[in-house]
């Protein structure tokens, strides 16, 4: 048996998509295109970007193309890594957190969001943004939009306001687990689907019989999937420990 929240695992998981009919595509691609099955393929690069690097290339490799979203924190905005992944031909996003580092001030926050857009665009035409959950803080970076348009700034989307979930079935590994629900403070989407799973050999089962919607978004964070024991066991350690915090203070 194949572990899950390994790279194999993963292939596995892309490749049973593929293999299902599913087109695996950039969160711009799904923009720009009318597709009849269709697999967004969105990455939050926390932390760790050589890990978004390497399935960025396993997913080259398979020649399909997805969205890779980092934060303006040392632990993911890696120049040399966003440009590796640009290069492969997928698209590269802002993970945006700036109402929580600039502590729920939103003239400095917006400042900031433009700053760190238009040091992503010296390496890429950046379109798509993306908010970073934050768990650990007060403020829900979604809300700089109350006050502002990200619109104005040469964007065209946010999958959080500009995806119906009740047409686009949403699986994500916060908590990494695919039913993580309970220990997320954020990564959450209102949708009428009744569907849930718990490990990927569940998803890959369901893309082989049929089971699943024929629009779907999966939102995967790359440090968690590694082929390496020791990272491995480690990630799993540490995710335990974070949902147990998570669920006890923050989750309700």
């Amino acid at each position: 048996m194949i572990k899950d929240f390994t790279l194999d695992k993963y292939e596995m998981f892309l490749k049973s998509a593929i293999k299902s009919g599913y087109q695996l595509v950039s969160y711009q691609d799904f923009l720009k295109n009318d597709f009849d099955k269709v697999l967004i393929l969105r990455h939050d690069v926390d932390k760790k970007p050589q890990n978004s690097l390497r399935t960025a290339q396993l997913q080259n490799r398979l020649g399909v193309k997805g969205t890779y979203y980092f934060r303006a924190v040392p632990e993911s905005f890696d120049i040399d890594v966003i440009q590796q992944i640009a290069a492969l031909g997928h698209e590269i996003g802002y993970h945006y957190e700036d109402l929580t580092i600039r502590k729920g001030d939103y003239e400095k926050a917006i400042i900031h969001f433009e700053k760190w857009l238009n040091k992503l665009r010296a390496f890429y035409p950046v379109k798509t943004v993306c908010m970073h959950g934050s768990p650990l803080s007060k403020h829900d970076n979604r809300k700089l939009w109350d006050k502002y348009s990200y619109k104005d700034y040469d964007l065209i989307a946010e999958p959080y306001f500009d995806i119906d979930f009740n047409k686009v079935f949403y699986i994500t590994d916060t908590g990494r687990k695919w039913d993580g629900n309970k220990v997320s403070v954020r990564d959450k989407v209102d949708s009428k689907f009744d569907l849930s799973f718990h490990t990927t050999d569940e998803l890959i089962v369901a893309f082989e019989n049929g089971k699943l919607p024929n629009k779907i978004m999966q939102n995967i964070h790359p440090q968690r999937w590694s082929n390496n024991g020791l990272e491995w066991w480690q990630e799993l350690v540490m995710q335990n420990i974070k949902n147990s915090i998570k669920k006890a203070i923050f989750v309700k």
